[in-house]
């Protein structure tokens, strides 16, 4: 505390008595800290007077008012300094301007001083200035702290002051940290982390191992509750790392960690960069070591977490410590998936190879060593359409093995792709149901319903929408149709034959049945989910679909309707295309001539098609083809005028999808393949929602329909007819006749059968020619006969329905191109040059009505006989309005060339005004004053 005081007088002496008596004036008094007294300082008692030599002066002092051993005022002129500083400190503390103002002014006081009396007077007036008291001290024991200015006595006066401070930091420099606040979180960071990883090491533990035999199945069921299939079981057996060849063991390093003998057990910089490409959406990776990948697969489960990951690291440090680096590679060699249900190298090296892992060679060593990376992609005989990017990684391998020095470049030139054997399957797996199982997994992975890492480690019950009793129909038709007949020891063709078929219901999306082969345990590949053949020709009915969807027309500007008339020459090169010149072939090289839409569908007319898709633009058929169910990422579907040929490599599955919407008037909704899902039995796994849009409209799709319905009557797909129901369907086939398809349609069900050839050693694609002793495999043979049973099968106790079509308006009429001459759209080709086209092959009437049932030409319907033959279905009148008079002419059919001799008055059929029917006959052209027959329109 801060205490007035008065200076103790001292003894008087000499000849100042009375003056030095005197008590100090009150401005003299000074604010003291009540201290403890220092070392070397005197206490509180009175110092003697000291005699000093006659003559000189004695200022009046006060007991400690400087500092010790400071020299007293040897001149009136330093005393008065003195005084003058102790009072002007008294001032300023009395005034509350603390030591700031003290030092001030001994400041001035010491200017005006000389000599070592000048300082000592500044330093006991900075001193005053500046003293506090202390609680402790008592009042005797006070003393004078020093200046708060810093300045010291010197011999001349002058003393140093204070540094100067540093200047505060403005705008925008306030909010860039300084280097000391860098390098301090710097080192606190570390200190950090330094310390977070000794905790870790020390808590987490390395674990047992999570075993196998613990696992549970998956249990798959058919829609009515009866059990499909059950897998889960781990195929894996064991081997020592010296039971694996010394390529197998290389080719796994240089796919997976070719640094592994050399490295540390994990490595952070690899980490770093998969976060980092993770992070900023390059795909997830993986900057694992073999020593972590062996960590979770051999101590942790599969799921992706922080908690995890921090696990593996701190297992993998103490693993790395306890056990040699050969035990870690064979532990990994015995843990890793490799596809097939094969866990480890000696089961994944029988699955794909039949042999042992010591047997294996650096080409199939590689390979195998590829699967690790992505075993469900890469096993190129389960999904030959990912074959290029299994090479790719196949050659990563060996070009690593050669960089390493573990392969030379001489024998690695001479390496071809080791193309695997077909996949053999336990009997639980035999059948349909390893085909629907494996669908129903893609299904679940694909829709992001359930990853593989979860599948893999079980506890689902699945129900599938698969129909029992419909899959049985499916698997007896096939075999019925097509398997049955195949004599594979006489016929070399018979040994290529596959088959695949899916059934979908077109009001609700559920796959009801599928066909995936003759056997799962005999052959592995999926016909109905593979998606490396064409499909042919069962493509352009989405053309057309796209045509009536967008309101297209011709190059000449008519609308293009079921009637319009195209040139169907073959190799005609198409119009309208920038692209280069495209002249496709008809099938058999036949030419048609002038051909309406409806019957160059009936006979799958390339040149009419490869125009028709220019016409509609080739970006705009491929929308329209998504928009009904292809994925737009198809392999070649591509917006080219071939587009509309079937160059598309699509899967039955999904042409499947695609005809259901056409079938279900142009509403879509995704395919599904999964009713419910249970966990351990009672947690309900969510399933996606299945939306159902208007993809095209309901126009496009049931004009579709009715064009379609003509290829079953009139049209390549008759054998579908045995169905005994109103169908609708298009047949097709790829190029080189690889495989043939049958993709069609009731009001209830949409089915597409596709037999395909392939080698079952190498898995080329192989011509059908000669099989089943056929000279080629037609569209319209197994596959729609195929089709015919089936449907008939699993209909079977369903009433027939027909379908309920809302055409596009002015689908009845005929859109000819301009007149250049007189021709009418012929049969054939045989005589497109005017006058009658064709000529009636039973002798009556063949014309088929515009709008009737028989929509494709030739025999009507109900018979093309005079009396009630050739009568329209879904309309009486001529194209231009004039009146048909059905079968009231007397003629019967028995005209030549058509009945109608210039367009304008029938032989003996009642009067039209634009070409009259003969015998319930289409109208010659339907426009007055064509001079042309009726009976060539558009023929048989």
């Amino acid at each position: 505390m801060l205490r007035r005081i008065t200076p103790p007088r001292e003894p008087k002496s000499g000849a100042r008595q009375e003056a030095d008596a005197a008590p100090a004036p009150e401005t003299t008094q000074v604010l003291r800290r009540v201290n403890a007294p220092r070392s070397g300082e005197p206490d509180s008692t009175p110092r003697p007077t000291v005699p000093r030599p006659a003559g000189e002066d004695r200022p009046a002092q006060t007991s400690g008012a400087g500092p010790a051993g400071a020299a007293a005022p040897s001149s009136p002129a330093a005393a008065r300094a003195a005084r003058a500083a102790r009072a002007a400190g008294t001032a300023a503390a009395g005034a509350g301007a603390g030591a700031g103002a003290g030092a001030q002014a001994a400041k001035a006081a010491a200017g005006s001083a000389t000599g070592a009396a000048a300082a000592s007077a500044a330093s006991a007036a900075s001193a005053v200035g500046a003293g506090t008291t202390s609680h402790n001290a008592s009042e005797a024991s006070t003393t004078a702290l020093p200046a708060t200015d810093g300045q010291t006595a010197g011999g001349n006066g002058k003393g140093k002051g204070k540094k100067n401070k540093r200047p505060k930091r403005t705008g925008w420099r306030r909010i860039i940290p300084t280097w000391r606040m860098v390098l301090g979180t710097f080192f606190v960071g570390v200190l950090l982390l330094v310390g977070l990883f000794f905790v870790g090491y020390s808590l987490v533990k390395i674990p047992p191992a999570n075993a196998f035999a613990t696992k549970q199945s998956n249990v798959y069921l058919y829609a009515d509750g009866s059990q499909l299939a059950r897998d889960g079981e781990v195929n894996r057996e064991n081997v020592t790392l010296a039971q694996v060849s010394k390529d197998a063991q290389h080719a796994v390093l240089a796919a997976e960690d070719r640094d592994f003998y050399t490295e540390s057990a994990v490595d952070p910089k690899a980490m770093l960069r998969a976060g980092w490409n993770t992070a900023t959406g390059k795909g997830k990776q993986s900057g694992s070591t073999i020593t972590q990948q062996y960590v979770k697969n051999y101590y942790l489960a599969q799921e992706q977490t922080v908690t995890r990951k921090a696990k593996e690291f701190f297992i993998a440090i103490k693993l790395d410590q306890n056990k040699s680096k050969d035990e870690i590679l064979e532990g990994y060699l015995n843990t890793s998936y490799f596809g097939r249900n094969a866990y480890g190298i000696q089961a994944a090296s029988q699955a794909y190879y039949g042999r042992d892992a010591s047997d294996l060679d650096p080409a199939r060593a590689a390979y195998l060593a590829a699967l690790v990376n992505a075993p469900s992609e890469y096993d190129v005989v389960a999904h030959p359409e990912n074959r290029k990017a299994a090479v790719a990684r196949w050659n990563y391998v060996l070009d690593g093995m050669v960089t390493k020095g573990w392969l030379s470049e001489s024998k690695r030139a001479g390496m071809k792709f080791p193309m695997p054997k077909e996949q053999t399957i336990s009997t639980g797996m035999s059948g349909q149901r390893g085909y629907l199982v494996e669908a129903v997994k893609q299904y679940l992975t694909s829709n992001n319903i359930i990853d593989s890492d979860h599948l893999t480690a079980g506890g689902y019950r699945i129900t599938t929408t698969i129909q029992k009793d419909r899959q049985d129909a499916f698997v007896k038709a096939v075999d019925d149709q097509l398997m049955s007949k195949l004599d594979k020891k006489n016929r070399k063709a018979d040994t290529f034959v596959r088959a695949g078929g899916a059934s979908v219901d077109p009001k609700t999306g559920k796959v009801v049945a599928m066909y995936g082969g003759i056997d799962y345990v005999k052959q592995y590949t999926n016909g109905a989910t593979r998606g490396d053949f064409q499909v042919g020709s069962t493509f352009k009915p989405f053309v057309f679909t796209s045509a009536v969807q967008n309101g297209s027309t011709t190059q000449d500007g008519r609308a293009i309707t079921p009637n319009t008339v195209y040139d169907g020459t073959n190799q005609r090169p198409v119009q309208g295309w920038n692209g280069g010149a495209y002249a496709p072939e008809n099938e058999d090289q036949k030419s048609y001539g002038p051909i309406t839409v409806r019957k160059a569908t009936d006979l799958s007319v390339n040149a009419v098609y490869a125009q028709m898709a220019v016409d509609v633009t080739p970006a705009k058929v491929k929308q329209t083809a998504v928009d009904l169910g292809v994925p737009s990422d198809t392999p070649d579907l591509q917006p080219y005028p071939s587009i509309a040929l079937g160059t598309a490599t699509a899967s039955v599955l999904d042409m499947a999808e695609a005809y259901a919407t056409l079938a279900n008037h142009g509403k879509h909704g995704t395919y599904t393949l999964v009713e419910k899902i249970t966990k351990d039995g009672t947690d309900e796994v969510k399933l996606p929602e299945q939306p159902v849009k208007q993809a095209v409209s309901r126009e496009a799709a049931d004009t579709t329909t009715s064009v379609l319905q003509s290829v079953v009557e009139n049209g390549t797909a008759t054998a579908a007819q045995a169905a005994g129901r109103p169908a609708a369907g298009k047949t097709g086939t790829a190029e080189s006749d690889t495989a043939a398809w049958f993709a069609g349609y009731t009001p209830d069900l949409a089915t597409v059968v596709s037999v395909m050839g392939q080698d079952p050693v190498t898995a080329k694609h192989q011509p059908l020619y000669g099989a089943l002793g056929q000279a080629r495999m037609n569209g319209g043979g197994p596959p729609t006969q195929i089709w015919a049973q089936y449907t008939r099968d699993a209909l079977q106790g369903k009433p027939a329905s027909d379908f309920d079509l809302e055409l596009q308006q002015g689908a009845d009429q005929v859109q000819e191109p301009p007149a250049t001459s007189t021709a009418q759209p012929g049969t054939d080709g045989g005589r497109n040059d005017g006058g009658t086209t064709a000529t009636p092959t039973t002798g009556g009437a063949t014309a088929t009505p515009t709008g009737g049932a028989t929509t494709g030409g030739g025999t009507p319907t109900d018979g093309g006989t005079g009396t009630t033959g050739g009568t329209p279905t879904d309309g009486g009148t001529a194209t231009d309005g004039g009146a048909t008079t059905g079968g009231d002419t007397t003629g019967g059919g028995a005209t030549t060339g058509g009945g109608t001799t210039d367009g304008g008055g029938t032989t003996d059929g009642g009067a039209t005004t634009g070409g009259g029917t003969t015998g319930g006959g289409t109208p010659g052209g339907g426009t007055t004053g064509t001079d042309t027959g009726a009976g060539g329109f558009p023929g048989t």
